[in-house]
């Protein structure tokens, strides 16, 4: 007898868990606009962007394009690039000046 592959299939978010996440999407727009406007933001408005931006990628990748709900390994391929390009734009903050410790 051969064995049949074994799907493990997890069910996937209601319309209640996408519109919530396209709230908090929303809201994170409003809050990156909102922050290039503030004035106290200035110094800090690169790294609050990236960061903002950081966490919408995750939402979109995670929920929208059923990231969550796959294989691991997804989440990594996504995961390692995501991470290099910030430690690269982090350091390009620290180099030219626009971020200082």
């Amino acid at each position: 007898m051969s064995e049949q592959p074994q799907h493990h299939e997890q069910a996937h978010p209601g319309v209640g868990t996408y519109l919530t996440v396209a709230g908090v999407l929303t809201v994170i727009t409003l809050v990156e606009v909102g922050a290039f406007y503030v004035p106290a933001f200035q110094g800090w408005l690169a790294p609050v962007l990236l960061t903002l931006s950081a966490t919408k990628f995750v939402l979109v990748v995670g929920f929208f394009m059923h990231l969550k709900t796959d294989h691991h390994l997804f989440r990594v391929i996504f995961a390692a690039p995501l991470l290099i390009a910030v430690a690269v734009a982090v350091a390009l903050l620290f180099l030219f000046g626009v971020v200082a410790l």
